[in-house]
């Protein structure tokens, strides 16, 4: 992927002189230290919020695993919150120190780090994948030394020891990445403007109707799963389990489950990936298991329990893992090429020169002289420059922070998981480094952090190195270590972004992402915990089946022991599916490149996607599918304001939905239960109910 050159967008002078200067409309507010940045009243928000996004989180990795970006809803409650205290303030005179949009950057970082330990911490993945629940849904490896039951305790003691090295890896170089690469980041960008957005009076005011659409979406939302709750006396009741196409297509997943969550995730994520969904679930559900399954008997045991990884199981999930590889291997691949590419072949853009060669920011003399205040042209790239400059970490603190912490983890993980030695951290935090640039380069170029595949990459290598004694919970507890490092690293660089196109230091966004991380390690598996003690994770058919959990673990059974114990024709199918996956983002990719006047490239579906619901069924891309559609016709009947409120909209879809699950755990987890059990029968099944019940 080449960068544009600067002749695509500085055609000429008159051009140069008419863009739009952002930083124009601050110059005249100052610009506080990092230590004014960072204040008590912007931790204690970060810490409200951070709350509400892990339960958030946490409900979306124990559901599909489908997590859309929450860096808007972060940034917008966030300025939300502290606008409504600092006005309160301003009101009886008391405020003493007036809300900057570095401040809000501050609660925006914390609270995006901390949710990021939700994801990247791995409860509804590696952890609960070591658990005896999901060990117990397969033969192979449910042996006591390759299971490991999750404990608040070691959980919280594990993610402390890993997850801050990744953010001493990227540290040293977050000056080239940033000012010479000049990388988008395109999340950390429109965060950015976001943010700066809400600091002038015009974005102020609309960020003000956001807030309001927000929270009535929020209370609808939540007003809604309350309502659903009363019908969910035993499992298989309610709204979720509505035969909507009928009770044979409900018997394959065709469903829709009237979940506001996932509606809401439809509209914020792209079009494609809700079709793809929808084409994966179609081509699974709709077509492959049906098939297979006229050959029970033939191709597997017909005695097997349906959770069994022999039987039909065994190719839902192997199937679907071989895609997530094919797919994640040439992405891992592609931006290691684009990595090395751009940093070794592609020379520095006219921009690039000229910036570097440029004055501190400045504005026209003659100009000035005459009582006109020009600025200059390249104002915002030095203002900006000057600041992310100035508050620089020392290398030595990045390199003595890395190679401390690392020791630590070397001397503390295998404590906590016996099955892995000290030699096997070592070659990981020696990699590391090296993969979490890749990754964190990748990101700037296309928004894509792709920690979960090198996750996966490490779990079957773990776990073969490891071999049967252990492996296991070896690769699983290895791809953990892997994926903080590789996770925050991204995260970081993100936010220097963020901080960077809003005049925050540095400094104040590394200390943010330090202490949102170490509210995830608390946070993340505390609100895991309340799921794992109100409800029964991991089952396949239940509200919160972890689908990634049994996944990852049959990565490891992989790595283990190889592709013999599949059911048959299992690694005919998975090879043909991991082929297919790097083939059609071959197909992507060049149509990308050589076919620009159509963009047929935006119609082809992503294997990583199509994968997902080949494991759990069609109902959430159905949801998320109608949100797509609302999405779509609001934009089609009022363009504008289906962009400025639509993410509000769908943020408060998932964040009342999401929030249910607080009081719907603390009410299971006292007893109580729903009054009412609402269930669809066949009519010949309801007949049977009638006589059972007269008598006859």
């Amino acid at each position: 992927m080449e960068r544009k050159k600067s002749d695509d967008f500085d055609q000429d002078e008159n051009q140069a002189q008419n863009k739009v200067l952002v930083e124009a409309a601050f110059r005249n507010t100052p610009v506080p230290p990092w230590t004014k940045q960072i204040t008590v009243r912007a931790m204690a928000t970060s810490f409200i919020l951070s709350i509400v996004f892990n339960f958030i989180v946490c409900k979306l990795n124990l559901t599909t695993g489908v997590i859309p970006s929450l860096n808007v809803a972060a940034g917008l409650l966030g300025f939300a919150v502290l606008k409504a205290y600092t006005t309160v303030l301003t009101k009886v005179g008391l405020l003493k120190q007036p809300f900057t949009r570095q401040e809000n950057c501050v609660i925006q970082t914390c609270v995006v780090a901390s949710s990021g330990i939700a994801f990247s911490s791995g409860t509804a993945s590696y952890i609960l994948g070591m658990s005896g629940t999901i060990a117990a849904q397969g033969d192979e490896g449910n042996t006591p030394i390759n299971v490991k039951n999750p404990h608040i305790g070691w959980m919280i003691g594990f993610l402390f020891t890993v997850s801050f090295l990744g953010l001493f890896s990227i540290m040293p170089l977050r000056k080239i990445m940033i000012t010479k690469y000049k990388l988008t980041y395109p999340s950390g960008t429109a965060t950015a403007y976001l943010i700066n957005s809400f600091h002038t009076p015009k974005g102020a005011k609309l960020a003000k109707k956001q807030v309001g659409v927000l929270f009535k979406s929020f209370c609808f939302s939540f007003v809604w799963a309350f309502f659903q709750w009363f019908y969910t006396a035993a499992d298989g009741c309610g709204f979720a389990s509505f035969p909507t196409f009928g009770l044979q297509a409900y018997a394959q997943k065709f469903y829709f489950d009237f979940s506001s969550t996932y509606i809401g995730v439809g509209m914020i994520c792209p079009y494609m990936v809700n079709i793809s969904l929808l084409v994966g679930s179609i081509l699974s559900w709709g077509i492959m298991w049906p098939l297979i399954e006229k050959h029970k008997g033939s191709w597997y045991s017909a005695d097997l329990l349906a959770s069994s990884l022999h039987g039909i199981q065994g190719y839902r999930v192997f199937i679907a893992i071989a895609m997530m590889l094919g797919d994640g291997l040439y992405h891992v691949a592609y931006m290691l090429f684009v990595t090395f590419h751009n940093l070794c072949c592609t020379p520095k853009t006219k921009e690039e020169m000229k910036l570097e060669s440029s004055s501190p920011p400045s504005v026209n003399p003659a100009s000035t002289e005459a009582g006109v205040e020009v600025l200059s042209e390249n104002y915002d790239e030095e203002r900006r420059v000057e600041y992310f400059l100035k508050d620089a970490i020392s290398h030595w603190v990045a390199v003595g922070g890395y190679v401390a912490l690392a020791i630590i983890s070397i001397i503390t993980v295998p404590n906590i998981f016996h099955q892995l030695k000290w030699y096997h951290i070592f070659a990981a935090y020696m990699v590391a480094p090296v993969l979490a640039f890749c990754n964190s380069y990748g990101a700037g170029l296309t928004d894509w952090s792709l920690a979960s595949n090198y996750g996966k990459f490490a779990i079957i290598i773990f776990s073969a190195w490891v071999g049967p004694e252990g492996g296991v919970v070896a690769g699983l507890a290895a791809c953990g270590v892997m994926m903080s490092i590789v996770a925050t690293a991204s995260d970081l660089m993100q936010d220097f972004k963020t901080g960077y196109l809003t005049l925050s230091s540095p400094r104040s966004m590394f200390f943010s992402q330090v202490l949102g991380t170490a509210m995830g390690c608390v946070m993340s598996p505390l609100v895991f915990w309340i799921f794992y003690k109100a409800y029964p994770l991991g089952d396949p058919n239940g509200s919160y089946p972890a689908p990634f959990a049994l996944m990852y673990r049959g990565m490891a059974l992989l790595g283990v022991e190889g592709v013999g114990s599949l059911p048959k024709n299992c690694v005919k199918l998975a090879v043909s599916f991991f082929v297919a996956a790097i083939v059609i983002n071959l197909i992507t990719e060049l149509l990308k490149r050589y076919e620009t006047k159509y963009r047929l490239y935006r119609f082809i579906p992503s294997p990583m996607c199509m994968a997902i619901p080949f494991y759990l069924g069609s109902y959430f891309a159905i949801d998320m599918c109608l949100g797509s559609l609302i999405l779509f016709l609001w934009q089609r009947k009022n363009k504008q304001k289906a962009d400025d409120f639509a993410p509000a909209v769908a943020s408060g879809l998932i964040c009342g939905d999401s929030l249910w699950g607080i009081p719907a755990a603390i009410l299971s987890l006292v007893n109580v239960k729903p009054p009412i059990c609402m269930k669809f029968l066949s009519a010949s099944a309801n007949e049977k109910v009638e006589k059972l019940l007269s008598g006859h």
